[in-house]
Order: C-alpha cells, then sequence, then structure tokens
C-alpha cells in the first residue's frame, strides 16, 4: 500500500521524522547548497540515511521506520494552499536555510514551507497502528496522509519580529 504524504509548517525547522511502519527509498543525487563553511562531518551525511540513528532510546520499538532522507519541498506564499509544482529536493531532517538540506533558502514570516513523501507500509505492519513522530517541527504545521489532513500542530519557537 502506497501512502501520498505532505507536511507544511511555517518559519519551521524541521528534525527527525521517524515512522514506525514505512520504507525508505534511495537517495539520488545530492549535495550540499551554497558555499557555506562545512563541518568536518559534513562530508559524512549520507542521504540515502542521514541521522539514521533511532532518536528517542526511551520509546525504541523493535520494528521502526526512519523517513529521513530526500523529500520533494516548496516554498511558497503562506495563503498559497498545497503546491501544484515542487521546487525540488530537500534533504531531512535538515532545515531548509542549511547548507545541508540542499536548498540553502530562507523560508521566511511570509512563506510557508512544504514537504512531500511517499512510502510503502510493510505488510507485516497492516492491520496494527502506525505512528508518525516529528521532532523539532515548530511554530505551525499540518499533516496530511493520502490527501487527507490527520492533524495540525501550532506553537514553539518563531524567530520572525
Amino acid at each position: 500500500m502506497k501512502r501520498s504524504f505532505a507536511w507544511f509548517g511555517l518559519a519551521i525547522v524541521f528534525g527527525s521524522l521517524i515512522l514506525a511502519a514505512c520504507r525508505t527509498e534511495a537517495a539520488p543525487d545530492w549535495k550540499p547548497a551554497g558555499d557555506r563553511i562545512m563541518t568536518r562531518w559534513a562530508a559524512e551525511v549520507d542521504p540515502a540515511a542521514p541521522l539514521a540513528e533511532y532518536p528517542r532510546p526511551q520509546m525504541a520499538r523493535s520494528e521502526w521506520a526512519n523517513l529521513n532522507g530526500l523529500w520533494d519541498y516548496a516554498i511558497a506564499a503562506k495563503e498559497a494552499g498545497r503546491p501544484e509544482s515542487w521546487d525540488g529536493r530537500i534533504l531531512v531532517p535538515f532545515a531548509a536555510e542549511s547548507a545541508l538540506s540542499g536548498v540553502g533558502k530562507p523560508v521566511g514570516g511570509d512563506k510557508a514551507l512544504w514537504y512531500r513523501r511517499t512510502f510503502a507500509v510493510p505488510k507485516s505492519w497492516r492491520g496494527g497502528r502506525v505512528l508518525l513522530h516529528f521532532g523539532a517541527v515548530d511554530w505551525e504545521s499540518t499533516v496530511w496522509i493520502n490527501g487527507r489532513e490527520v492533524g495540525t500542530h501550532r506553537g514553539g519557537y518563531d524567530p520572525s519580529p
């Protein structure tokens, strides 16, 4: 079963995204954005599995999958609604402004940052509950699965004046 997944956030810093019931996709070519200074660890970033370790050891599950990796993204006006076309690929969990995201563009307070990802739930997990975990989702976000809104979040840090 394929799942179409879209996520919308305003002025956010996107962190680890964990789904307990999915498979990740292979990463195509990716490179850091711009000419920003890189740490010595930047060369070790694997776009096929960035930050692949289990993010919350106190909530460890035997069956889980990490959705960090390349997603479609779009930066649009807040009131524009869901985009029909995408600006490119972003490496999650890195913020759009960062070099390691592969985007290196500011979002700003008058824009919305959209993410989209498709994944397959393993057959052995069907009929059970699937938990989506978002880390560092700030100010405002809404999640859709298969075109249906399933949740929203408001609150947190907003760096805009």
